[in-house]
C-alpha cells in the first residue's frame, strides 16, 4: 500500500475525486457550507489521518496540483481584459480601496501579533495572509516565516472568503460591483475572486485586479516593515 500512497498519480487522484464530488454537492444543494474547497480540503485531511498516510506522500502528487497555481492566478488577466473600460473609469477608487485594503489587513495582524505576544516568526507568517498564496509564501521566507503557517493562513483567508463574501455584501448593502469586487479581491485573493466570479463578471474584474494590486502593495508595505 505504501508504494500507491507514494505514487504522485495518488495525490492527484483523491484530490481531483472528492472537488469533483464536492462540486456535485455544493451544485445540487446551493449551501455555502458545501463550498468545494472548503470540502475538498476536509475530505483530504481526513484521508490522510483514517488510514495513516504521511503528508509528504500525498505532497509528491499535491505538488503538481499547487504548480498549477501561478497560471490559474494569471488566467484572471482575461476576466479583467474583458472589463477594462469599467477598471480605467475606476482607477484611481480600485488603487485607493486596493491600498487601504492590504494595509489593515497588515496592521489588524501585526496588532493581534503584538497583543497576544507571538514570536516574530509566526508573525512573519500571517502578515501576507490576505494576498495570493504565490506572494505571501515568498514574503513570508523573506521575513523568516514558517511557509507551512502562512499556506495555512492564506488558504482559511480565502476560503472564509469565499464563504462569506456574498452574505456580507448583503449585510452591508454594498450595491456596486466594483467596490464589492474591490473588497473581496483584496480580502481574500484567488479563492474570493472565484467566488466573486460567480456573482458576475465585473466583480470578478474587479477582485482579480486587486489581488494584482494588493499583491504589490502589501510586499511593498512588508519590505518597508523588515528595515
Amino acid at each position: 500500500m505504501s508504494e500507491i500512497f507514494s505514487n504522485p498519480i495518488f495525490g492527484i487522484a483523491i484530490s481531483l475525486f472528492f472537488y469533483v464530488i464536492s462540486s456535485a454537492l455544493h451544485n445540487r444543494f446551493k449551501s455555502i457550507l458545501l463550498n468545494p474547497m472548503l470540502v475538498t480540503v476536509i475530505m483530504v485531511v481526513l484521508t490522510l489521518k483514517i488510514f495513516d498516510i504521511p503528508f509528504e506522500a500525498y505532497q509528491k502528487g499535491g505538488a503538481f496540483i499547487t504548480m498549477f497555481l501561478a497560471p490559474a492566478t494569471a488566467a484572471l488577466a482575461y476576466s479583467i481584459y474583458q472589463q477594462i473600460k469599467i477598471l480605467k473609469t475606476y482607477a484611481i477608487p480600485i488603487l485607493i480601496g486596493c491600498t487601504a485594503g492590504s494595509l489593515a489587513s497588515i496592521a489588524s495582524i501585526y496588532a493581534c501579533a503584538k497583543f497576544f505576544g507571538l514570536d516574530d516568526a509566526l508573525t512573519a507568517s500571517m502578515l501576507p495572509k490576505s494576498v495570493t498564496l504565490a506572494i505571501s509564501l515568498e514574503l513570508s521566507k523573506e521575513m523568516g516565516g514558517l511557509p507551512p503557517v502562512t499556506t495555512l493562513m492564506v488558504s482559511v483567508t480565502g476560503l472564509l472568503g469565499g464563504l462569506l463574501a456574498p452574505t456580507l455584501v448583503r449585510i452591508f448593502h454594498v450595491s456596486d460591483p466594483v467596490a464589492a469586487g474591490i473588497a473581496i479581491g483584496s480580502s481574500s485573493h484567488g479563492v474570493g475572486t472565484a467566488r466573486a466570479l460567480e456573482m458576475g463578471k465585473i466583480e470578478g474584474a474587479t477582485s482579480g485586479i486587486a489581488m494584482g494590486v494588493c499583491g504589490l502593495v502589501t510586499t511593498i508595505a512588508v519590505m518597508l516593515l523588515m528595515i
